[in-house]
């Protein structure tokens, strides 16, 4: 069984940020959409750009895991 230091390689703080962006971002973005409130717009563009924010964060784990 693979450990969760071999899982997220060697920048798990990138990967840890990167999923809480990933996480909190749908879940802001599918409270913009599907619940009955005044402000969803808010809620829909705060989503998206923690989803697109998570991207920078997904590339900088990937860059600081490749071996040279």
């Amino acid at each position: 069984a693979m450990g969760g230091r071999a899982l997220l390689g060697r920048c798990a703080a990138f990967a840890l940020v990167a999923l809480l962006c990933d996480a909190l971002g749908l879940l802001i973005l599918l409270l913009g959409i599907l619940a009955p409130i005044s402000s969803w717009d808010f809620f829909v563009y705060v989503g998206a750009l923690l989803l697109a924010f998570s991207l920078l964060f997904w590339v900088f784990w990937y860059t600081f895991n490749i071996e040279v």
